[in-house]
């Protein structure tokens, strides 16, 4: 029995020192960073801006690999089943949180099979209006689909979309009725918003800035809690008439659960350093992107918060992702 149990002290201290050597020498290959949407999107960008900075405070490579499908399941599925070595990661949006709510048969269980490294930025949405519709602004709005419930429309990227989301939510503090129109794309909704086939929608801020500036959509609203420096003079839904709304895309990165704990520390530490990059910095504002960096701790923290949150929203309104 003495002996059982001097071994077992034995490995566990062995353990405990070999750990800091698991990231001394890491990361001795290129790392893969999954992202689970087509290039072009949000997520692909938010990844190809932190890529470079992030691989040199690392010292290695970080290439990406965009791997589409099921609403952004089929990639962060790809990273859960990985080897747990630090050399396949995952970059998600907030649909981390949101998809087993909305999905009924998930393939990976958030909490236990993924291991977060870190957050990495916030983006607003932005609530545009074709011109056409006579709303100038929020209390207009809400006004216009009070008197006509379930009349006027909105686009969104897809069910499930972040644009979805933004727009569900909404309806859930407004108490309002708009009818969904889900297209294959945020590219796609936003044009049939400035064609007159849908009456607004509510995309990435950045994907709508220049449409904005050129008048041919309106803008009513940033979704988030305070005002974008892309969009200064067009105030908050919140203070233009929904004080309860905000809303805002959150970009995490994470491996497979049972990375060990020095790598993932590792990994947080570099990718802290690279967000406070001035010129990363500089560029993430430019393309809508605000650097949050956080610790792995805290990463789940706002999983295990929100997650209950959304469940809440896609039972009370409804929701499918189909």
């Amino acid at each position: 029995m003495q002996r059982r149990s001097a071994l077992a002290a034995l490995a566990a201290l062995s353990a405990l020192a070999a750990a800091p050597a698991q990231a001394q020498g890491y990361p001795e290959r290129a790392i893969k960073l999954v992202v689970p949407y087509a290039p072009g999107g949000s997520a692909d960008i938010a990844a190809r801006l932190i890529s470079d900075e992030w691989a040199k405070a690392l010292g290695g490579t970080v290439f990406i690999e965009n791997k589409a499908g099921a609403g952004g399941n089929l990639g962060v599925d790809a990273v859960s089943k990985s080897k747990a070595d630090g050399y396949t990661i995952g970059l998600q949006t907030v649909s981390l949180a949101i998809n087993p709510a909305l999905f009924p048969k998930m393939p990976y269980d958030t909490l236990k099979d993924l291991a977060p490294i870190g957050l990495v930025a916030s983006s607003q949405h932005v609530l545009v209006v074709n011109n056409n519709l006579p709303a100038k602004d929020v209390k207009a709005l809400l006004a216009l689909l009070k008197a006509q419930p379930g009349k006027l429309t909105y686009g969104s990227a897809g069910p499930g979309s972040t644009f979805h989301m933004a727009a569900e939510l909404f309806k859930g503090v407004s108490g309002t009725a708009i009818t969904h129109i889900p297209y294959r794309g945020g590219g796609p909704a936003l044009a049939d918003t400035i064609g007159g086939q849908v009456d607004m929608s509510f995309p990435v801020l950045s994907a709508a800035q220049q449409q904005v500036q050129t008048g041919k959509l309106r803008a009513l609203g940033v979704t988030g809690a305070k005002r974008s420096p892309l969009m200064p003079n067009v105030p908050t839904i919140a203070e233009a008439g929904l004080p309860n709304y905000a809303f805002e895309t959150w970009f995490m990165v994470f491996a497979p659960a049972g990375t060990p704990q020095p790598v993932i520390e590792k990994l947080n530490a570099s990718l802290g350093k690279a967000l406070a990059s001035p010129a990363l910095k500089e560029r993430m504002t430019r393309e809508g992107y605000d650097p949050t960096p956080s610790t792995p701790a805290e990463a789940r923290a706002r999983l295990e918060k929100e997650m209950p949150q959304w469940a809440k929203l896609v039972k009370e309104r409804g929701i499918t992702a189909e």
